[in-house]
């Protein structure tokens, strides 16, 4: 979830702290923007490249309701344990439970990318004999275990990062675990509707301001949790022992899922019922994206003028409703965004095949 952006001492804007800034932000905007494409591509084809078989489980009302309040309760939960047990078996067991998902998103992310440099090895599935259920919230996942040559080259660079991560704690592993996580989130948590969306950022918007201003609950659990979800950036590079920026996950699958919504609802504008291509106009994916970037540089300005820890959802959650819901006014759609559901365009889908099916089995021969 939301963390403070960054742990500043100086207020000096130097060379080295700028360049820490700007790599925070470029390494928030990668994630969403491939991600988003990548929701985009799974929704219109069923990827092969995906090492589980996932079934359409939209994020509900409810679920948006209570996802800040599960998030609370998760997180004094963390703040309490961190309190009270020794951080190192606390942060042990921790990054084990983490490195389940972190490795599978490595693998679902660099699979697509080895497979463009070598096709030769994904050639004939081979099956080991057996599915294992593997549950993730707000993904539904079966893993399969049937492979080619490139799942095991894949599994080896996967397994030597996260191998690299858990005995040297570098920066570099961590980024690359928590980046890959970040793209994955955003790719394949689906919401069903604009308005699950608003309701989501909303109550995520008092949740950070409550547990960062309010309380001293986010900053403790964020400085004590030694686990890759966060993004890091040393301020300095040359230096044995160096002091870095950060950047919680959750700023940036949380509102990346909402961008994403956007694009998918940009892709619907444009063709509706005729087939999708790569380009059509982005129109709220590119405002809702700029105005991200707008509010990270905004709560990254704020945090380094005041020398205090910033609740980065205080500014990203207006920034992508405000501006989607501008863009909307001005191209007089507000009632077809709150009119979109994506839950029920599946539907229509799945019965429009029903109804195919039908009519080809009861389709008389040619004479």
């Amino acid at each position: 979830m939301s963390t403070n952006t960054t742990n500043i001492t100086s207020t000096a804007l130097t060379t080295d702290i700028s360049i820490a800034y700007a790599a925070i932000i470029s390494m928030a905007l990668i994630p969403i923007y491939i991600g988003s494409h990548w929701s985009l591509f799974s929704k219109h084809n069923k990827d092969e490249n995906s090492y589980g078989r996932e079934e359409d489980k939209f994020l509900t009302p409810r679920d948006a309701y209570m996802f800040p309040l599960v998030a609370s309760c998760f997180l004094f939960g963390l703040y309490l344990i961190f309190k009270f047990f020794s951080k190192e078996y606390v942060n042990f067991l921790l990054t084990a439970y983490i490195s389940i998902f972190s490795i599978y998103s490595v693998l679902e992310t660099f699979r697509p990318i080895l497979k463009s440099f070598f096709p030769n090895l994904d050639g004939e599935r081979k099956n080991v004999g057996f599915d294992m259920p593997f549950k993730i919230p707000y993904f539904d996942i079966t893993t399969r275990f049937n492979v080619t040559n490139l799942d095991y080259l894949n599994f080896f660079i996967s397994a030597s990062i996260l191998a690299w991560y858990l005995t040297q704690k570098h920066w570099i592993a961590n980024n690359v675990l928590g980046f890959c996580f970040a793209i994955q989130g955003v790719a394949k948590i689906q919401i069903s509707s604009y308005k699950v969306c608003c309701i989501l950022l909303t109550g995520l918007f008092f949740y950070d301001i409550f547990w960062v201003f309010g309380t001293d609950v986010m900053v403790t659990v964020a400085k004590s949790f030694d686990a890759p979800i966060k993004l890091l950036f040393p301020k300095s590079l040359f230096v044995s022992d160096p002091k870095f920026s950060m950047l919680g996950l959750g700023d940036i699958v949380l509102p990346g899922v909402f961008i994403a919504f956007l694009l998918r609802y940009d892709s619907f504008r444009a063709f509706k019922e005729d087939k999708p291509t790569s380009i059509f106009p982005k129109t709220y994916f590119s405002i809702s994206y700029a105005s991200y970037l707008l509010g990270l540089i905004t709560t990254i300005f704020v945090m380094h003028t005041f020398q205090a820890a910033q609740p980065a959802l205080l500014y990203l959650s207006p920034a992508c409703i405000i501006s989607s819901l501008l863009t909307a006014l001005k191209n007089r759609d507000i009632e077809g965004l709150f009119a979109y559901s994506e839950e029920v365009e599946e539907e229509k889908k799945e019965a429009n095949k029903d109804t195919k099916h039908e009519d080809d089995l009861n389709a008389e021969p040619d004479d």
